[in-house]
């Protein structure tokens, strides 16, 4: 389960003050994966880092009653001094995992050879992508955080085996997924919600969602619903 309880965030652009969430309160529970309609510049990326834990609100709760996963394709928490062998065994500690196993994962699944020895700081931006993908797969989550659709690098055989493993462990787990395109989203979301101007309106299916998305983001005429504002 993730919850927020009357979480706000804002920045100061320096012209004025950017209001990503605005008392906003909701719940994720296992399950039921929930997918965020958001245009360009709302904040997608602000909340699901908040999601994940990397930036804190200015006010309110977030509460994690599971085991919640960094953003797909977020490149923070490693350490480019380092291997990726040493950065896959500090990792898998860090999560009361295996090294031996995490390390064997992402050497097979990066497929980056003699390179797995060498400091990531020595990587070209593609092998980084393949080793930070491949870690995140490595550790397993009961619900996982999307930033506007699956992480792609440009090697086509790792994008292959990673997207297979991906699709069977999100059949399986919970996904929260946001992006300012409506398809993306019903590939993971049960239920959906809209966040624009600082407020998230959370709806039973997405549908629903793309309905209210529209009218405010291109003018188009909804039918005469009743909307809750979570917030």
């Amino acid at each position: 389960m993730l919850e927020f309880v009357n979480v706000s965030k804002s920045f100061w652009t320096g012209t004025q003050r950017k209001v990503i969430l605005d008392r906003a309160s909701f719940r994720v529970e296992l399950g039921n994966s929930l997918g965020i309609l958001a245009p360009n510049g709302t904040g997608k990326s602000t909340l699901i880092n908040m999601m994940a834990g990397l930036e804190k609100p200015d006010e309110g709760e977030i509460h994690r009653a599971c085991r919640i996963s960094f953003p797909l394709g977020f490149m923070g928490g490693v350490v480019s001094k380092h291997t990726a062998r040493e950065n896959c065994r500090y990792i898998a500690r860090l999560y009361s995992l295996d090294p031996d196993y995490v390390e064997a994962f992402c050497r097979w699944l990066t497929g980056i050879e003699e390179y797995f020895d060498m400091p990531i700081g020595t990587y070209s931006s593609g092998m980084r992508a393949r080793f930070t993908f491949s870690l995140m797969l490595a550790l397993e989550f009961d619900m996982y955080l999307i930033d506007e659709g699956m992480p792609q690098t440009t090697d086509a055989e790792f994008n292959r085996k990673a997207g297979e493993i991906l699709r069977e462990r999100l059949a399986n787990t919970t996904v929260i997924i946001v992006s300012h395109q409506a398809g993306i989203l019903e590939k993971f979301a049960r239920s959906a919600a809209v966040l624009q101007n600082g407020r998230l309106t959370m709806f039973d299916t997405l549908e629903e969602a793309k309905q209210l998305y529209d009218y405010e983001t291109q003018g188009t005429e909804i039918p005469d619903t009743t909307f809750v504002n979570s917030g």
